[in-house]
């Protein structure tokens, strides 16, 4: 049998089968990359498809799932008490590469600790990305190997990173009810926050448009003859729409050179109220104030009781059933006809 290439580095065995393909690391599988390149394109290609703040999310929890892993490694060998597993997690991590991490005041009773961390790969990376704050992947990770050796949840502060100008990376661990869920559900709530945001901003943009667009069609003023306009009232009138209507009809009347402004009220029949009633008379007596005469047209019998009900007095404006009459009435007037 051909003996397969090996180096034995600080008590640990790295061996290469290349008929096979395989990189072995203490006799399992393992894989090589480059830091500054390779894998700082796969860190890009997270936060380019996810985010950063959700790719932040991702590398939290997913070091600190890969560190639990490593923690029941250790915790199952026999009779190695936590500092000395602490001692050969330090060995085994260096030795592939992921920095000179050294695990400081351990107190196994209160379950606290500190990691300094140097010259990590995840350092690198985001040196390499022109970061100017560090990764959480290896702080987390370390949270998950002491939660499982623990035997209680642990988590994690960063009193800094090596990033930030600092020879190392700080970080100190204590018990904590805090966990990856949790940030992964505040990920979560973030972005649906975000996405009712977007849609209300939506529902605004949209909300405005949609009624900026009502009050350039509502209540057109439309010149049919020389110095007669009509303006067909449609729907319901709220005060906004009312107003809106006075002061469009006012402002365009003069432009017109409208002696006549004939209301068509067909489009009320099935909205006319006591308010749409008011509105009719402000209009028209406003509208006889700058030398307008308003004829309506279009009233039912339905109208006509709102009107009766409603005390307000209308009869001061000539009425007529149909637009054609109200029409024909303006040209008499000035004594002209439709022949």
């Amino acid at each position: 049998m051909e003996t397969k290439p090996s180096i034995n580095v600080g008590g640990l065995e790295f061996a290469w089968d290349l008929d096979e393909g395989r990189f072995l690391f203490e006799g399992q599988d393992a894989v090589l990359f480059w830091t500054a390149s390779a894998m700082k394109t796969f860190f890009d290609s997270i936060e380019e498809i996810s985010g950063e703040d959700a790719a932040n999310v991702v590398m939290e929890s997913t070091g600190f799932r890969q560190g639990l892993i490593v923690g029941d490694y250790f915790t199952s060998m026999k009779n190695v008490s936590i500092s000395e597993a602490a001692n050969l997690i330090t060995n085994t991590y260096a030795s592939a590469g992921w920095g000179k991490a050294e695990i400081q005041k351990t107190n196994e009773s209160e379950s606290t600790l500190r990691v300094n961390l140097r010259n990590s790969w995840e350092h690198k990376i985001n040196v390499a990305q022109g970061k100017k704050q560090g990764g959480s992947y290896l702080a987390a990770h370390y949270a998950g190997i002491f939660t499982s050796l623990f035997g209680r949840s642990v988590w994690y502060h960063v009193i800094h990173h090596q990033i930030e100008g600092y020879p190392e990376t700080i970080i100190e661990y204590f018990p904590s009810e805090k966990n990856v869920e949790e940030n992964i559900r505040r990920l979560a709530r973030l972005k649906e926050a975000e996405q009712i945001n977007q849609l209300e901003k939506l529902v605004e943009k949209k909300t405005a448009e949609l009624n900026a667009l009502i009050q350039e069609i509502s209540s057109p003023i439309i010149p049919v003859l020389e110095d007669i306009v009509v303006v067909p009232l449609l729907g319901t009138y709220d005060e906004a729409r009312a107003e809106e209507l006075l002061v469009k009809t006012l402002q365009n009347l003069p432009t017109y050179k409208a002696r006549y402004l004939l209301l068509d009220l067909t489009g009320l029949n099935d909205n006319f109220t006591q308010h749409a009633a008011s509105l009719i008379e402000k209009l028209g007596s406003t509208a006889s104030l700058i030398g307008t005469y308003t004829v309506l047209v279009g009233i039912s019998p339905q109208m006509s009781m709102v009107i009766t009900e409603s005390g307000i007095n209308l009869s001061k404006f000539n009425c007529f059933q149909t637009l054609q009459h109200g029409i024909h009435y303006a040209l008499a007037q000035n004594g002209r006809s439709i022949i």
